[in-house]
């Protein structure tokens, strides 16, 4: 089996400082500032923190209101970060490393409160800015890493295209 790279090692600190992160921001809404007595606090501008508990998958989507379908969101969101996990080993670009790092961190924070709740504690609230979803730092990371994956993937294309010769050149 190929020795992790650099990069791969980067990927998985960026993972663990994600899920560190998606935790303690948790730990403070839930069981500090008290959010779910609360329901929703204006914090600053656009900003609130509205208490929402996710039984789906990002923003809500795909419901898994019973056991089974929790369990299995479990499962599949492991099984990525598996897979992301041994892809990142031989990441040979920063942007690919960082992203698959968020990645992996954002679904294993959401895995952590399936397992510890039942459900994901979602608790951004930024409706104001006609964004109709509630989520929270692992969410805002999935994003993110996709984001930067389908950058890398474009950028990637774009070197491959420019280093193949063109037919006027030749």
């Amino acid at each position: 089996m190929k020795a992790v790279t650099k990069l791969g090692w980067i990927a998985y600190a960026v993972a663990g400082v994600t899920v560190l992160l998606d935790q303690l921001s948790k730990y403070w809404i839930l069981y500090v500032f008290e959010l779910p007595g609360r329901g929703s606090v204006p914090v600053a501008g656009p900003l609130n923190f509205t208490m929402v508990w996710n039984q789906g998958v990002s923003f809500g989507l795909l419901r898994a209101d019973q056991d089974l379908m929790r369990w299995a969101l479990v499962l599949f969101a492991v099984a990525v970060s598996v897979v992301l996990a041994v892809w990142v080993r031989k990441a040979g670009r920063p942007v690919l490393a960082y992203a698959l790092g968020l990645i992996m961190g954002g679904a294993i924070g959401n895995v952590i409160d399936r397992i510890r709740f039942g459900a994901v504690a979602d608790f951004i609230d930024v409706s104001a800015l006609y964004f109709p979803w509630i989520f929270n730092v692992a969410d805002a990371a999935i994003n993110i890493g996709i984001a930067l994956l389908l950058l890398d993937m474009i950028r990637g294309e774009k070197r491959e295209t420019s280093a193949q010769p063109t037919k006027d050149a030749a």
